[in-house]
């Protein structure tokens, strides 16, 4: 991994104090990496529909897509709580859809730190390799 994992870190910090959380007040920042060494960075932002949130993880991942990308090293998340916040269910099979990750997860106000594969906190997935008859 070319890019330094405390340049994506801090990435990820940047990205939470920027996320638009007014009801929850809980703050998430995502900062993936492309396989060619680009940061995209995203923020949760809350809607007053509640199902219209979109966490920061997938956030990052639309605006990449978006961007052209497709294939991604790793994603780290960052968030207040003193312990590393982990992606939500939702969020790890929106992320394996593109492949397996590092995933590194971190707290903004401790400086905790736990890596791991996506295939670790989703160790049975469904991907599109399951749609194939």
């Amino acid at each position: 991994m070319s890019t330094n994992i405390d340049v994506l870190v801090g990435a990820a910090q940047i990205a939470m104090r920027r996320a638009y959380c007014p009801y929850s007040n809980f703050a998430v920042g995502a900062a993936l990496l492309t396989k060619d060494g680009k940061v995209i960075t995203g923020g949760n932002v809350e809607n007053a529909s509640y199902g219209g949130t979109i966490c920061a993880e997938r956030s990052a991942v639309v605006r990449a897509v978006a961007e052209g990308y497709r294939e991604f090293e790793a994603i780290a998340v960052c968030a207040a709580p003193t312990e590393p916040s982990s992606p939500c269910g939702f969020c790890r099979q929106f992320l394996i859809e593109f492949g397996d990750m590092k995933v590194i997860m971190t707290s903004s106000t401790s400086n905790k730190r736990l890596e791991m594969q996506l295939s670790q906190l989703l160790p049975v997935s469904f991907t599109s390799k399951d749609l194939k008859h």
